[in-house]
């Protein structure tokens, strides 16, 4: 019983309370109707939307893709993989931290643009769209090594008689990824977008 009581704790005060928490206040209508009388609300809604669809959906076909590249049987690519993979080894916190950092007025990004360009960069975290832009991007950069490491995995599962016999029927690089690769790979692809999302 000593060994469960840690587990049962964390599970009730993780899991049980939040959504005996939820089940309480969702028996309020009231708080709906505040809910959606908020002006922060729908531009929230629009945020999440765009966050999620464009983000999630960019971050795993640029995985998808970029897995075809760590295929490849060279040592220098091989290195390549091992360095990439390493910026999803960083704690989200962190990275975050280091986004926002760069982005800030005198940062990283602004100090770049007026050396090189000899121009001043906007206040990217005051105008929404753009710090929209900058969370998908800091996002994308953040997660996209560890669904590459799973596509490519699964790379490495497909018969390469598959292959063959795509070449031999004329099918080049391109064709091969869209009738071959990507019909193999799409139940992955689906459920690897689904957990993404969620």
């Amino acid at each position: 019983m000593a060994f469960v009581a840690p587990y049962a704790a964390v599970f009730l005060v993780f899991v049980v309370y939040p959504f005996a928490y939820v089940l309480w206040m969702a028996a309020k209508p009231s708080l709906y109707a505040d809910l959606i009388a908020d002006r922060h609300y729908l531009p929230t809604v629009i945020n999440t939307l765009l966050f999620v669809g464009f983000g999630v959906n960019l971050k795993m076909f640029l995985a998808l893709l970029l897995s075809g590249f760590f295929l490849r049987r060279r040592w220098w690519i091989k290195a390549l993989l091992a360095v990439y993979v390493l910026r999803w080894l960083i704690a989200a916190a962190q990275a975050c931290i280091s986004f926002h950092w760069m982005l800030q007025p005198q940062g990283l990004i602004d100090g770049l643009l007026s050396a090189t360009f000899d121009i001043d960069g906007p206040i990217w975290l005051n105008d929404r769209w753009m710090a929209v832009g900058a969370n998908i991007v800091a996002y994308i950069w953040k997660w996209m090594p560890f669904w590459t490491v799973i596509f490519l995995a699964a790379r490495m599962t497909i018969p390469r008689n598959i292959y063959d016999s795509a070449e031999i029927d004329g099918a080049n690089g391109i064709r091969c990824f869209v009738h071959v690769t990507f019909p193999v790979l799409a139940n992955l692809y689906f459920v690897c977008t689904l957990l993404s999302t969620l």
